[in-house]
């Protein structure tokens, strides 16, 4: 019997002893466990959301680039269509040809691209609609 105590006194010194947690170390393991996976999801969505920001810099960078490079070659063009017509007309009347067909186009995009924006509805109607839903379903549940 004396060794049975000796045993029993070595297990739980050793911290083998058969107590099962407690219902508050259990919701304070579960509450750390879950406060340690929120942290490193959200260090994993800034990480992914660093690098796609990068992306899209450097892709925004070279449309940048593109752009630049595409009014050069349409100014240059022009001038070429203008010294073109300068064969058939004066000089004068040839660049204003030319300026009157950026004008037509430019006007041509303006109309187009306001006919554009006012089909644009700045609120998200379908987050609108989810977020009723979410708070009417929150509701019938207090119920």
């Amino acid at each position: 019997m004396a060794r049975d105590l000796d045993v029993r006194s070595t297990q739980a010194d050793n911290g083998q002893a058969n107590e099962e947690p407690t219902v508050g170390e259990l919701f304070g393991r579960v509450t750390g466990d879950l406060s340690t996976l929120f942290r490193q999801e959200l260090e994993l969505a800034k990480t992914e959301i660093k690098e796609e920001v990068t992306k899209a810099g450097k892709g925004a960078g070279m449309l940048s680039g593109a752009g630049i490079a595409g009014l050069y070659a349409l100014m240059l063009l022009s001038f070429a269509g203008a010294w073109g017509l300068a064969e058939t007309v004066s000089r004068g009347v040839a660049f204003l040809i030319m300026g009157g067909v950026w004008v037509a186009i430019a006007a041509a995009l303006f109309v187009v691209g306001r006919r554009q924006l006012a089909t644009v509805n700045p609120v998200p109607e379908q987050t609108v609609e989810t977020l009723k839903e979410d708070a009417q379903w929150a509701k019938e549940q207090m119920k």
